[in-house]
């Protein structure tokens, strides 16, 4: 968002209404932080996405119906970082909100960081401020559900205690996915892998995967064909076992390196609700880890 939007909703934090007592309306620019928010509200919230999880999520046009949810919100949960770059243009359209505005990148440990903002002609996502897919380790539901709580509370103060255990009852689901989890990547610590976007950096992290090379090579941007050409070579000097792919991958860049390569391919979901495996958020990496330990287990 701009400073301008930014000082509005900070403006704006103290004094939006929750509304009645209905439950809250809350839009979120993920499905992932959609299904967070309903772990934590519960019954009192109302909970919609404005990302459709098979679409890419840094390219978004907001339809009218959208624009006018946006205005009647109480919250706004985002992903922040430059993962949104179409959200400042929709809040303008918008016209008059009176939202509180929450930033879930806040409390975040982000990787990649330190790189300098990217700019490449055309390009609409590029990590210029660190690698946004923080919420693909678990790990970090902990401090987003810990901000969704307190911005919950601050709207509707007399339902803290409930927020409270809600959130404590996610986290001992999160704990329990985390030891099953583990468990079942275990064996596979340190396999090579290929990501086509860089979503996985997180994720690999917290279960010992080792990016070797991502194939887009700056996010967002389709990979230049001398890239394609020498991708594989060095794919198989590192015995590169998979190809992370995402329900939106170029099926034709994936099939070339997966047949030059000799490394099989995956298809990883990066969102709740881009396969029907994924139905919440814990379901997500019950489904992934599926995946992963069905490929990695036939090498």
């Amino acid at each position: 968002m701009t400073r301008a939007l930014a000082a509005l909703a900070v403006a704006l934090w103290a004094v939006a209404p929750a509304r009645g007592d209905g439950p809250l309306a809350v839009l979120t620019t993920s499905t992932d932080l959609r299904s967070l928010v309903e772990a934590v509200g519960g019954s009192a919230v109302r909970a919609e996405s404005l990302v459709d999880p098979r679409q890419d999520p840094h390219a978004v046009d907001l339809k009218p119906g959208q624009l006018a949810r946006l205005r009647e919100a109480a919250l706004l949960v985002r992903i922040g970082l430059d993962h949104e770059p179409w959200l400042a243009r929709a809040v303008r359209a918008a016209g008059e909100r009176r939202f509180v505005d929450l930033d879930a990148s806040r409390g975040v440990e982000l990787l990649q960081a330190e790189g300098p903002r990217l700019r490449e002609r055309g390009a609409t996502h590029v990590h210029g401020f660190g690698n946004t897919h923080y919420w693909l380790d678990p790990e970090n539901a902990r401090p987003v559900t810990a901000s969704i709580l307190d911005a919950l509370a601050r709207l509707r103060p007399a339902d803290r205690a409930l927020f409270e255990a809600n959130r404590r009852r996610f986290l001992e689901r999160l704990d329990a996915g985390l030891l099953r989890w583990r468990a079942a990547l275990a064996p596979h610590r340190g396999a090579r892998v290929v990501a086509v976007h860089d979503s996985w950096p997180y994720f690999a992290r917290r279960f010992g995967l080792e990016i070797v090379a991502t194939v887009e090579t700056t996010p967002g941007v389709p990979p230049a064909p001398s890239v394609l050409a020498a991708l594989p070579r060095r794919m198989r000097e590192a015995r590169v076992a998979l190809i992370l792919a995402e329900p939106y991958s170029s099926e034709a860049v994936v099939a070339q390196l997966a047949a030059r390569s000799g490394a099989r391919a995956v298809t990883l979901l990066t969102s709740v609700g881009a396969d029907p495996e994924a139905t919440d958020y814990l379901a997500l990496f019950d489904a992934n880890v599926r995946r992963l330990t069905a490929a990695l287990g036939g090498l």
